[in-house]
């Protein structure tokens, strides 16, 4: 067993490579959607502007920072969240990534518009951008393009459609006349698709907790998550034969009242390398009057 201190050896293990792979979409789809900023049509609408730090952790240790803040109004919002290693962590891997994406909220359904993401390692460094309408893909450009098509589940056409990006997947619109807090804050499944790999992500009311951070104190959902692969995954890849296994996924949501949607405030995640964990250290959610314009 690799000590949680000797960092080198926990990477040359996997265990920070295991933060870029599926384990890493996973988190990052729940920790992206906390971020949003305004773009939905032009018209003044009441919109909730929210502040959040977060610090992530591995096996009980600190090893990264996610920190933004942005606009969510009922009917558009659009997502920027950068996340990295830090302290000893960034001495052995520089990982970074930066997530953005925009859309509408419709009848209580998140429409995506677009999403780019770049993601760095100490290897590479790899740029996805992705167009949608109506919830079908209808561009991607990876650069530098995966070279390792071979193996992999075919992701059909069909199985772009009605999808969310990685980072508007987890803007969860809660029915009208619906509380926040409790099973319609969780029951769902969510189609996925990050311009590589298609799959779904199901939570599961198991309860509710009251939590306190800077800025929030209050109810929050309990929803027990898993990761199921559709396409796009390698047949014999063990990571994703891992995810698709682990019961051991739990997010709590807390609520957004004004565009009536729940966000992430706390994601906790078995991967390869041991336990990581999301803790919201600063969550602000304050309404304010806005101007939106279509982009």
């Amino acid at each position: 067993m690799v000590s949680p201190f000797d960092w080198k050896a926990c990477f040359k293990s996997g265990a920070l490579r295991m933060m870029s792979p599926i384990s890493a979409r996973v988190w990052l789809a729940f920790l992206g959607c906390l971020f949003a900023s305004l773009n939905s049509t032009t018209a003044s609408a009441q919109a909730d502007m929210i502040k959040a730090r977060y610090s992530v952790s591995l096996v009980g240790l600190h090893i990264g920072d996610a920190s933004a803040s942005g606009l969510v109004q009922p009917d558009g919002y659009k997502i920027d969240l950068n996340a990295q290693l830090s302290g000893l962590a960034a001495m052995v891997s520089r990982l970074q990534m930066a997530l953005a994406s925009s859309g509408s909220i419709h009848r209580g359904t998140v429409v995506p518009a677009a999403y780019a993401t770049t993601s760095a390692n100490s290897y590479e460094t790899r740029t996805v951008r992705m167009s949608l309408h109506s919830g079908e893909v209808t561009a991607v450009e990876i650069s530098p393009p995966f070279e390792d098509k071979e193996g992999r589940v075919p992701v059909t056409e069909a199985l772009k459609r009605n999808i969310l990006d990685p980072t508007s997947a987890l803007i969860m619109a809660v029915p009208p006349g619906q509380p926040l807090v409790g099973p319609s804050a969780c029951n769902r499944t969510i189609p996925v698709y990050d311009g590589l790999t298609r799959f779904d992500i199901t939570l599961s009311y198991t309860g509710t907790r009251t939590v306190t951070a800077q800025g929030y104190s209050g109810p929050v959902s309990v929803c027990s998550a898993r990761y199921t692969p559709v396409a796009g995954h390698k047949r014999d890849s063990r990571s994703t034969q891992f995810m698709a296994a682990n019961r051991d996924i739990e997010v709590w949501l807390a609520p957004v009242e004004h565009a009536h949607v729940v966000v992430p405030f706390h994601i906790s995640l078995r991967t390869q390398a041991g336990i990581a964990v999301v803790d919201a250290v600063e969550f602000n959610v304050a309404p304010t009057e806005v101007t939106a314009t279509t982009h």
